[in-house]
């Protein structure tokens, strides 16, 4: 029989309840030292909490008394504070007590003042007669006349010595201004000389009997004169305008070479288109000059139109630009708006750009003008004054003013004579354009001759001989003049066809 798999079944139960013994002990073991350790660390944190208690106490103990002691202290003050302000009270019931005491007093002195006062017056009333206020007057109209003089006398002084210095400081200031401001006069006159390349020209200018020169003629409002002097050609017209298109119109010619009455009709045309772009040029150049700028451009070029326009024989635009320099220094001085002063002196004269073209003053139509284009109120009010057609409101239109004396006034800046001549000049042809059927005049030959273009479609060669008669009656009624001025009537009659 084997008992061998007995045996090692035994030792299997065997080893089996030997381990389960041994792990029980072990984990009773475990159990008790856990114990152990939890009762140590509870009985520690019992002691710890204890000692938290225990110094809470102290440090409570500790707060109570010093909380009392401070409670103490306080009570202690408050009350030495009270008995101080018992006495301060004390002390001031007896000053207020004396206070009232000597305010009684004083009414009864004051009543007592009062009292001599009455009599004191009374008896002086008596004695001169007079009430109080009677004799109040009597003494200020005795100190009134005793000084009145050296008063009248004093402000007489003062207002002599103001007066002196004032035109003193003014005299200096311009003074100053003329001096800081030194320019050149030329008075305009009224013929312009042209050079011509060749002494040949002049018979193209001229042309078969006449007709090339005529036709310029005609279509410039001048008048040419060929002279003995070699290869030059002299200009008339008291327009310096027209001179100045016809200048540019014969260099136009000369350039092309064809001189011919239709090409000289489409050179002046070209002309006066190159013209009007040199005017906005010179405006522009005229208003950087003086420092102007953001000016509309329409008034821009009608400040180049016045570099064609003279009043006595003095350039508008020159006259403008010289007494914006002038307004401008003259405003610094004064400590007013430069820049007010100077564009109303430079546009103080605008109107004449346009007044032998439109009715009305230069001075109304310069006003028209500025505030069309939205030009600042200040500037018109600058500029509206200069011949004192409206009131003087800003100080800057007394200084344009001053300035369109100093730059007026000049010796040699202007001539009367001529400004008469070109007066009456303007007048002739304004004549001659107020009757229906005129289409351009121009006043010629130092104003002895009339030339009248009319329409032909309007005029007939009747009419046109009872034209002439009317302008010379209207000449002879409405203006003065020496000797005897010539009025011609052209009537020219073209027709014109294509062939296609």
């Amino acid at each position: 029989m084997n008992y061998e798999p007995i045996v090692l079944a035994g030792l299997l139960v065997l080893g089996l309840a030997i381990g389960y013994a041994i792990r029980e002990l072990i984990g009773t073991r475990r159990a008790s030292s856990l114990e152990r350790r939890i009762k140590e660390q509870s009985l520690k944190i019992e002691n710890e909490a204890q000692d938290i208690i225990l110094q809470a106490k102290k440090k409570a103990v500790t707060l109570l008394d010093e909380a009392q002691h401070e409670e103490k202290e306080r009570k202690t003050s408050l009350d030495k504070a009270e008995d101080r302000l018992a006495k301060r009270e004390e002390i001031l019931n007896g000053d207020k007590a004396k206070l009232d005491q000597g305010l009684k007093d004083l009414e009864v002195k004051s009543a007592d003042v009062e009292k001599s006062r009455a009599s004191l017056e009374t008896e002086l009333s008596k004695i001169a007669g007079l009430t109080p206020d009677e004799a109040k007057n009597r003494l200020f109209k005795e100190v009134e006349d005793s000084y009145s003089n050296d008063l009248a006398k004093l402000s007489q002084k003062i207002l002599r010595e103001g007066r002196e210095e004032v035109e003193k400081q003014s005299v200096g200031i311009i003074t100053s201004a003329i001096q800081r401001y030194s320019r050149s006069s030329v008075s305009e006159l009224t013929t312009s000389s042209f050079t011509l390349p060749s002494e040949d020209l002049k018979g193209k200018i001229i042309g078969r009997e006449g007709r090339n020169i005529r036709t310029l003629e005609r279509l410039t409002g001048t008048e040419l004169i060929v002279d003995e002097n070699p290869e030059t050609l002299i200009i008339s017209s008291f327009d310096p305008l027209r001179r100045e298109i016809t200048k540019l119109a014969l260099e136009k010619l000369i350039k092309d070479g064809r001189i011919q009455p239709a090409k000289i009709e489409e050179k002046v045309e070209e002309a006066k288109a190159e013209m009007e772009k040199r005017m906005y040029e010179i405006g522009e150049q005229a208003a950087y000059e003086v420092g102007v700028f953001d000016l509309p451009k329409e008034i821009i070029h009608l400040l180049g139109r016045l570099n064609f326009r003279s009043s006595f024989g003095q350039n508008v635009l020159t006259h403008s630009v010289e007494m914006a320099h002038i307004s401008g220094m003259i405003a610094s001085e004064l400590g007013a708006n430069v820049d007010i002063a100077k564009r109303g002196a430079l546009l103080h004269d605008i109107g004449k750009a346009i007044d032998h073209e439109v009715q009305g003053t230069h001075v109304e139509l310069g006003r028209k003008i500025l505030k069309k284009y939205g030009v600042d109120e200040a500037v018109i009010k600058a500029m509206e004054s200069h011949h004192e057609d409206y009131p003087f409101e800003t100080p800057e239109a007394f200084i344009v003013g001053a300035a369109d004396v100093l730059s007026a006034a000049r010796p040699g800046a202007r001539r009367g004579t001529m400004e008469n001549y070109i007066k009456r000049l303007e007048d002739l042809e304004r004549i001659a354009a107020s009757f229906p059927g005129v289409k351009n005049a121009y006043a010629i030959s130092a104003g002895r001759e009339l030339r009248v273009f009319v329409v032909p479609e309007q005029v007939d060669d009747f009419r046109a001989l009872q034209l002439a008669r009317d302008i010379a009656n209207r000449i002879e009624s409405d203006i003065k003049y020496p000797g005897e001025i010539k009025v011609n009537v052209i009537r020219e009659m073209r027709a014109v066809e294509f062939a296609r």
